[in-house]
């Protein structure tokens, strides 16, 4: 069973290989849908509570909220940033108790533009 959690974090970065504007300094509110995926419990008949995943999700998300991008990620695109995002939500739900694991992140780049990354 698949459970999905979304939320926000606002950054900025450039892309100094892009052909066009993005090459410069600029910022985006970014919307990240994450889908987990686990076994209904038995004791709650639940996957996972929405708001311990969301709280994972939130730790990770403080490495790059209101941040510059280009020092935390090589060259921060919508795909390597969603890779980034990746693998440390994988590390977080590692370590957690949640019983649940990654199935996918969705990384919109402001409305109408997104990347999906699937485990």
């Amino acid at each position: 069973m698949k459970l999905g959690v979304s939320a926000d974090f606002s950054a900025a970065h450039s892309l100094p290989r892009h052909p066009g504007k993005c090459k410069n300094l600029h910022g985006h509110t970014y919307k990240v849908e994450v889908l987990v995926e686990g076994e209904k419990k038995e004791d709650t008949e639940c996957v996972a509570d929405f708001s311990e995943v969301k709280a994972l999700i939130e730790e990770v998300l403080e490495l790059v909220d209101h941040k510059f991008l280009n020092e935390i990620i090589s060259y921060p695109t919508s795909e390597n940033i969603a890779l980034f995002l990746k693998k440390e939500l994988e590390k977080k739900l590692k370590d957690s108790n949640l019983g649940v694991v990654l199935h996918s992140i969705k990384l919109w780049e402001g409305e109408g533009k997104w990347v999906l990354v699937e485990s």
